[in-house]
């Protein structure tokens, strides 16, 4: 009875998840065609596993000024996109060297360092998107890895 219970439980909890994770990206949505409609959008993401993740978009001009930026950081689905006024004025191609930057904490940092070269990867035409592997295609390479591993040391224990 108690595993029922429990099973339950679980269930209910994940069903949760996936409902503040689809409010999650709503707002994201959001945020994103928010700032698409007044121009350009160079969107930085340190991407956290365990750790704390990091999504900083910033509405560029045609000239390259950040006009408008907005950060998401946490572990959770409740995280939400914060106003960041103070990027707003930054040549988007000096955005590293700025002293503004200094300040602030080592994910954002590494975001905005992301946002600025992707930005500068499409504006020079080199940029092509890596889709991104899927947990479960991940975890079947590391299996694989392992495996190949395990199959190497048995071998060279024969020789």
């Amino acid at each position: 009875m108690n595993i029922i219970v429990l099973g339950v439980i679980a269930i209910i909890a994940y069903i949760f998840q996936i409902l503040l994770g689809m409010k999650q990206i709503k707002n994201f949505n959001t945020v994103y065609i928010r700032m698409k409609r007044k121009g350009k959008v160079a969107i930085g993401r340190r991407p956290g596993k365990i750790a704390s993740g990091t999504i900083l978009l910033l509405g560029v001009s045609d000239e390259g000024v950040i006009q408008e930026a907005e950060m998401m950081q946490g572990i959770s689905v409740v995280a939400r996109f914060k106003a960041r006024p103070q990027f707003v004025g930054i040549d988007i191609h000096q955005l590293m060297e700025s002293t503004i930057l200094a300040k602030e904490n080592k994910l954002t940092r590494q975001a905005a360092e992301n946002a600025q070269k992707v930005y500068l990867a499409v504006e020079k035409g080199n940029y092509q998107e890596t889709k991104p592997v899927s947990p479960l295609m991940n975890l079947g390479t590391q299996l694989s890895l392992m495996k190949h591993s395990i199959q190497t040391k048995f071998t060279k224990g024969r020789v």
